[in-house]
């Protein structure tokens, strides 16, 4: 039992991330937010999270789901990011990524 647990834990920390950017609309008021993410499989359900609790720093995120719930909002992956070995490098590539999108599809920052 210890072992497989140890091994569980070992091919957590081992698992690969995909990074890239994202985007959020309202189909009732066509709005869009879009962000970026180092790891695109969890971002979706941190802000699912924040918005149930009432509590995502993007008001009009926040206002959105107020208005027309979570039947409401959708979520999408612009873009995915090569793997990348460098931190530094992957995040200077995430920032210009999300800056082209935000352009691209008129959307605010989240």
């Amino acid at each position: 039992m210890n072992t497989d647990r140890k091994a569980a834990i070992a091919a957590y920390k081992e698992r690969k991330t995909i990074a890239g950017i994202y985007v959020v609309r309202c189909a009732a008021s066509g709005e869009a937010w879009v962000g970026q993410a180092p790891n695109l499989e969890t971002i979706q359900n941190r802000i699912w999270f924040t918005l149930r609790q009432g509590g995502h720093p993007c008001r009009s995120l926040q206002a959105a789901w107020n208005t027309h719930g979570e039947a409401g909002l959708t979520f999408d992956e612009c873009e995915r990011l090569e793997d990348e070995e460098s931190t530094y490098v992957r995040n200077a590539l995430l920032k210009e990524r999300v800056q082209h999108w935000r352009a691209e599809l008129k959307a605010e920052a989240i």
